[in-house]
């Protein structure tokens, strides 16, 4: 029997991740979206079964306007909410994507209460909070996207930057999905060589300010709307290896309790996503500087979590 991933949102983030979750053959999708919108979701959802032929995937793909349609989701992505439009911060978008997670929590809680729960509506620290605190699910069955799409473009920008494979950068970038996370250069290679040995101070420092950046960058290039490409596959490589119990080790937003001095809060941090869900967050020895940038985002975080009153 296959797996059911449901897709909270079919705009540019929700009919990609259709199609790649269709591609990969996770299991069979649903696109639910308001009701005003679901002739434009249905449409997608046949575009997408249409491409199979050539695609050579099987997979049933719809779409849907009521919440009953996610019942038996193993997975749900969130990707409902107003996109981030230039000139606008994240949290100028907390109001009224707030209002909007609450009524995806309400619908999840009711008609998926087993599925593993990935948020990508921003602001994502925020927003992930908010779905587990009124959903009431257990932290090892929510997480928000933050760190996987960070580390992602912190990875694709030194390999624009030096001329090299992304395949052979590894590192990862902790905190907050905002101006304000911390990749860590100190802990990240290409190809097992350490990118201080084959990167200058000053090119370290542009990559680690064009990835805190990234998101706005974007924005600036569409002047209406945000990134999707890049979060879709960001939130699939979550799915797939709960789907498929990979057991990989990703940075996402976790709940911590105690790890790295934070308690309450979900952060960007190096996670292990088993079938289980979130099955451990691993704490990475920091220096004082590090330990310090990451302070300063928790604090960003946590002033933006206050703001939800939850």
């Amino acid at each position: 029997m296959r797996k059911k991933i449901a897709v909270v949102g079919g705009g540019q983030i929700g009919q990609i991740v259709a199609m790649i979750a269709s591609q990969k053959e996770l299991g069979d999708v649903v696109v639910v979206d308001i009701p005003g919108y679901v002739n434009v979701v249905k449409g997608k959802a046949l575009d997408l079964m249409e491409m199979a032929p050539h695609g050579n995937y099987d997979a049933s793909i719809v779409g849907a306007s009521e919440y009953q349609e996610i019942a038996g989701a193993d997975v749900v992505i969130i990707t409902a909410g107003k996109p981030r439009e230039a000139g606008m911060t994240r949290e100028d978008l907390l109001a009224v994507n707030l209002k909007i997670i609450t009524e995806v929590a309400a619908g999840v809680k009711q008609h998926a209460p087993k599925a593993f729960c990935i948020v990508l509506t921003n602001p994502l620290d925020a927003m992930v909070y908010a779905f587990y605190k009124l959903t009431g699910f257990p932290k090892h069955q929510v997480v928000g996207m933050a760190g996987t799409l960070d580390t992602a473009r912190w990875r694709a920008f030194i390999g624009m930057e030096l001329g090299v494979s992304v395949a052979d950068v590894a590192g990862t970038v902790l905190g907050g999905h905002g101006p304000d996370m911390v990749p860590l250069p100190r802990l990240t290679t290409v190809g097992g060589v350490p990118l201080a040995e084959i990167a200058t101070k000053e090119q370290i420092d542009r990559l680690v300010t064009r990835t805190r950046e990234a998101g706005t960058e974007i924005v600036k290039l569409f002047g209406k709307g945000s990134a999707f490409f890049s979060p879709a596959w960001s939130a699939i490589s979550m799915a797939e290896s709960y789907l498929r119990d990979k057991r990989r080790v990703l940075a996402c937003a976790a709940l911590c309790e105690g790890e790295y001095g934070v308690r309450g809060l979900f952060l960007g941090v190096p996670c292990l996503i088993s079938g289980k869900g979130i099955e451990k967050v691993f704490e990475i020895q920091l220096t004082a500087d590090e330990k310090a940038m990451l302070d300063k985002t928790c604090a960003s975080v946590r002033k933006t979590v206050e703001e939800t009153k939850l």
